[in-house]
């Protein structure tokens, strides 16, 4: 049972069958540490959502270029079609920024939910600056931020700080995903 404040009530043992389910925020967030603790927990496949931009897109971000509608339709198309093509439920790391984006992948896989991890802009520029060998540069954090359409009011949604350890973060994603499934 979810609570008001979208906290979880006692855990059920697994989760339900065909649970699809998109961790999204800003780049930084830890959409893949988060997912893959995720996808073990549940033991369902994960898809890492920047596998499947086009080299366009990534050539684009990583000359600091902001990616734009156009240039994300193409890979949310290959982000639904994957979801779809895992009956028994997948994890998705994504940004998913804009309604419209997400609104797109539910149409893929109906009654799919989506874990956000909200953290500051400042926080989220900290985290990308501190990486290493990935293709997106901190300038471009701020577009993010500027694109991002706040999910919280959406059904199927969770909204959790993302500046909390990992582990309680996917806990507590965890948590509410399988008493979502009850």
């Amino acid at each position: 049972m979810t609570r008001k404040d979208g906290s979880a009530g006692a855990a059920a043992p697994a989760a339900s069958v065909g649970a699809h389910i998109v961790v999204m925020g800003v780049s930084g967030c830890g959409k893949s540490a988060v997912g893959r603790r995720i996808a073990r927990e549940l033991a369902l496949p994960l898809i890492e959502g920047d596998e499947f931009h086009p080299a366009s897109n990534i050539e684009k971000m990583r000359q600091g270029v902001p990616l734009d509608d156009g240039d994300r339709a193409g890979w949310l198309d290959r982000l639904g079609r994957e979801l779809a093509r895992h009956d028994s439920g997948a994890v998705l790391t994504c940004s998913a920024l804009k309604r419209s984006y997400r609104d797109s992948l539910r149409q893929a896989a109906p009654g799919l939910r989506f874990v956000h991890l909200a953290l500051s802009q400042e926080q989220a520029l900290e985290r990308v600056a501190a990486r290493g060998g990935h293709f997106y540069p901190p300038s471009l954090v701020a577009s993010q931020f500027a694109a991002l359409e706040d999910p919280a009011h959406e059904p199927g949604v969770l909204v959790v700080d993302a500046g909390q350890p990992l582990e309680q973060v996917a806990q507590r994603a965890v948590s509410w995903l399988r008493a979502a499934g009850d």
